[in-house]
């Protein structure tokens, strides 16, 4: 079964900004801090609700039998929908199983509100049962189900109170995290028109998370010891191939191999 790990970067739908608060005649930085005031008001946080948050960037992280790959769906200049339309075609396409970083309490429920909103159609991810029955105990949509996989929630028990971030959890295995990013400030990064470096940073984010996804497949004993090692070195190698700086500078952050980890029976 291939695995689908995925990540999002979002910015304020000014757009929508405008229409709601009558904000015509402001330009975009200021309709979007506007709509970061307006929901400091109301909630105490400027964190803006899901609808409000516009998609430019979804990187993946897909191990298929043969092949690891990394990337950010559509090129620099694509639209929002395009990008999400592809994710879910993604889905269509290869039935994967998803991973994510709190992509139950955030990342997903932000697709949901963005694909209505375009108009998106995406019949695989929401099946339920219906068409394919082998769907019906096991979907994309069921908490408690695998196909898609938060690793946030699972490795908390699903308790609110023993969440963690992914940077704390990367920092935990010794991963490079975030490298001088952080989803706060992707917003300023857009005004400063470095799109470029957001896909960068949300490819990073999504290889921190297929890695802590690897030592959790060792934990839970789908992966033997040995078998981890060598996607470990994978992944390692392929980003090595490529010279793109922002897997460079990851790979110079995670240290040399191998990566470390306590001995024991490999089966």
């Amino acid at each position: 079964m291939p695995v689908f790990v995925f990540d999002i970067e979002t910015i304020p739908d000014v757009e929508l900004g405008r229409r709601i608060y009558d904000l015509g005649d402001l330009s975009d930085k200021q309709v979007g801090y506007v709509m970061q005031a307006k929901r400091r008001e109301e909630s105490g946080t400027e964190f803006l609700s899901y609808e409000q948050q516009r998609v430019v960037a979804i990187s993946v992280a897909l191990r298929t039998r043969d092949s690891f790959k990394v990337w950010s769906l559509g090129d620099p200049g694509a639209s929002e929908a395009e990008i999400i339309q592809r994710f879910y075609d993604g889905i269509d396409k290869f039935t994967p199983d998803l991973v994510s970083w709190n992509g139950g309490g955030f990342d997903l429920p932000v697709l949901h509100y963005r694909a209505l909103r375009h108009g998106i159609v995406a019949p695989r991810y929401w099946e339920s049962g219906e068409e394919d029955q082998s769907f019906r105990f096991n979907n994309y949509l069921n908490r408690y189900h695998s196909r898609h996989l938060d690793l946030m929630d699972v490795l908390s028990s699903f308790q609110g109170r023993a969440r963690v971030s992914l940077q704390a959890a990367a920092t935990l295995l010794g991963l490079p995290g975030k490298l001088g990013m952080s989803g706060d400030k992707v917003w300023d990064a857009y005004l400063d028109g470095q799109l470029e470096h957001i896909r960068n940073y949300c490819e990073t984010d999504v290889l921190n998370t297929f890695l802590v996804y690897l030592r959790f497949e060792l934990m839970r004993g789908r992966l033997m010891r040995d078998e981890y090692h060598a996607e470990v070195a994978r992944v390692r190698d392929v980003l090595a191939a490529q010279a793109k700086p922002h897997f460079q500078e990851f790979l110079a952050a995670w240290g040399p191999p191998p990566d470390v980890i306590a001995q024991g029976p490999s089966s």
